[in-house]
């Protein structure tokens, strides 16, 4: 990989921390079964329809290449098979996959077990399962090689159980060594032309979540990422819904303190954000040291949107199993667990996220 081209961003692992300093180190993803996540659609199969609803567990395999096979097992297209979301390959993650109703009889799902790729449940359903279309996840993972202090760890997993952790876009995002951004800055200065458009889709995302992290790590260093500002944009939790606050009064203050809203940062599009006052000024400050990056997403037909900067982390749980850390905690869709784990532990890996 070359060296990083201007603008300087600054890398995951170099985002500021809420917290203080790591507690310790360790090693992730030994083993695919150190990086367990469980999808939670949020709803039940309709148990009738011209659909099949299968909840699928993987392992060592990315989602797209399971849909692919299960696709042709089931004598289907590709693009006919629906997914929720996309789930890390070096991992064991059970999904839940949609395809048509085969016309003759169902095939025989085993076949598709020594691939790592194991149907446990089938249902009727009455249409695709879309992407987005989930709750969250549910994760369990092991840290390998840990030497942490129990009191410490306690404490921490307090502290954020109780204000949760910066909501960034985790490293797999950007791909090996910020590939994706580098890709993005050579598609808006003209340098990348007939691009598919998978690969445009993937580095226009990895621009503008970049642009997001550097606008919640201006939050986290003013000591207010988790606090509203007049002007912000407040997200109801569990939602995609918010409003714009322009003065912030005692209500929203204990509205954000029982984690009820949060603050939101900018996915950067065509137009001004919809923030107004200081928070406005912040996140074209931000936008303007981006500024090739700003112009390109708008070129390329990305509309403004807001994300939340803070992330909830519920039924968080630590313990110390013998040099092992093992967490498991439950996210909303769309979060990383690595914005998580960067509040408890540095961690080493043998093979790059997905």
């Amino acid at each position: 990989m070359t060296e990083i081209p201007s603008p300087r961003w600054t890398r995951f692992t170099a985002l500021p921390r809420v917290y203080g300093g790591p507690l310790g180190s360790g090693r992730l993803r030994a083993l695919p079964e150190d990086f367990q996540v469980e999808e939670r659609l949020g709803f039940e199969p309709d148990g009738e329809g011209d659909h099949l609803l299968l909840w699928v567990r993987k392992t060592g395999a990315n989602t797209e290449w399971v849909a692919r096979k299960l696709a042709a097992l089931a004598g289907a297209t590709p693009s006919a098979v629906g997914y929720a979301g996309l789930k890390d390959r070096h991992a064991v993650t059970c999904q839940w996959f949609s395809l048509p109703r085969p016309r003759e009889s169902l095939p025989d799902w085993s076949e598709l077990a020594p691939l790592g790729i194991e149907v446990l449940e089938v249902h009727a359903h009455r249409r695709k399962l879309r992407r987005g279309a989930l709750q969250g996840n549910r994760f369990r993972i092991r840290v390998r090689d840990c030497h942490l202090d129990a009191a410490r760890l306690s404490e921490r997993i307090a502290a954020i159980v109780e204000r949760g952790v910066p909501n960034y876009f985790g490293e797999q995002r950007f791909g090996r060594e910020d590939g994706n951004l580098v890709r993005a800055g050579e598609l808006f200065s003209g340098a990348a032309r007939r691009v598919p458009r998978h690969l445009r889709s993937l580095w226009l995302s990895a621009a503008r979540s970049q642009i997001f992290n550097e606008v919640l790590a201006r939050r986290v260093e003013r000591g207010d990422w988790d606090r509203p500002l007049d002007g912000d944009c407040l997200q109801l939790d569990a939602s995609h819904s918010f409003f714009v606050a322009e003065l912030i009064d005692e209500t929203l203050d204990e509205r954000a303190r029982r984690m009820d809203v949060h603050p939101t940062g900018p996915l950067w599009g065509a137009a001004m954000p919809p923030s107004l006052g200081i928070t406005r000024t912040l996140e074209e400050s931000v936008a303007r040291e981006f500024d090739d990056w700003a112009l390109g997403l708008a070129t390329f037909g990305m509309e403004q949107e807001r994300r939340a900067l803070r992330l909830g982390v519920t039924d968080l749980l630590g313990e110390l199993q013998g040099d092992d850390l093992v967490l498991e905690f439950s996210l909303t869709s769309g979060a990383y667990a690595t914005a998580v784990l960067r509040e408890l532990i540095d961690w080493t890996q043998d093979r790059s996220e997905d």
